[in-house]
């Protein structure tokens, strides 16, 4: 009888502990930071990115979490000759619903993701830009300890418009993508942290 009381006392501080990254007032902290650099031998030119978008949120009921995240992003394409630059800073508005018990949650993020930034041509200004969209993105955490979540996702369902304003006046471009991006072969690999 002993036995089985603490056997069913370790599942349940087991299972407490487990379930205690998701509970109501919890807070998650995490972000992506990424560098792109693309070159290709005997051509000149290159192309390279950068971005880093810190995020926070806080648990507003058990297994719900809203938060922000906030950064910066850059993109240069470099033909040898002509050089086009597009930096924006950028917002990002996120819901997430975890499902499940113990080391491995389920979950699905919604977000709002938005940039706003600008055009150079040859250092030269040409466009003011802004981005608009709303992503769907299912995945799933692994917590190694109470503090750390190891996540795997993937893009999912995806739509953004994007609107190009010319510096020197002349209609605005405006672009705009959708689709479903579910590469298991290729997914999002991110820590976050739970407080």
């Amino acid at each position: 009888m002993k036995k089985l009381f603490l056997t069913l006392t370790a599942a349940a501080a087991v299972t407490f502990a487990a379930n205690a990254q998701t509970e109501k007032g919890k807070t998650i902290l995490g972000g992506n930071v990424a560098y792109d650099h693309t070159s290709v031998k005997d051509v000149d030119g290159s192309e390279q990115s950068f971005s880093i978008i810190p995020s926070v949120g806080v648990f507003v009921s058990d297994n719900v979490a809203v938060g922000l995240g906030i950064g910066y992003a850059w993109n240069q394409e470099d033909d040898g000759t002509d050089k086009a630059q597009v930096g924006e800073f950028s917002a990002a508005p996120f819901a997430r619903l975890y499902k499940g018990n113990g080391d491995f949650k389920f979950f699905g993020q919604l977000s709002v993701p938005m940039g706003w930034g600008n055009t150079k041509f040859n250092d030269d200004k040409v466009s003011n830009t802004e981005r608009y969209g709303v992503e769907l993105a299912p995945g799933f955490a692994y917590f190694p300890t109470d503090k750390i979540g190891i996540e795997f996702s993937v893009r999912g369902l995806y739509y953004q418009n994007t609107t190009f304003k010319p510096e020197e006046g002349g209609d605005n471009v405006s672009t705009n993508s959708f689709g479903l991006n579910a590469n298991s072969l290729a997914p999002r690999i991110g820590i976050q942290f739970y407080f």
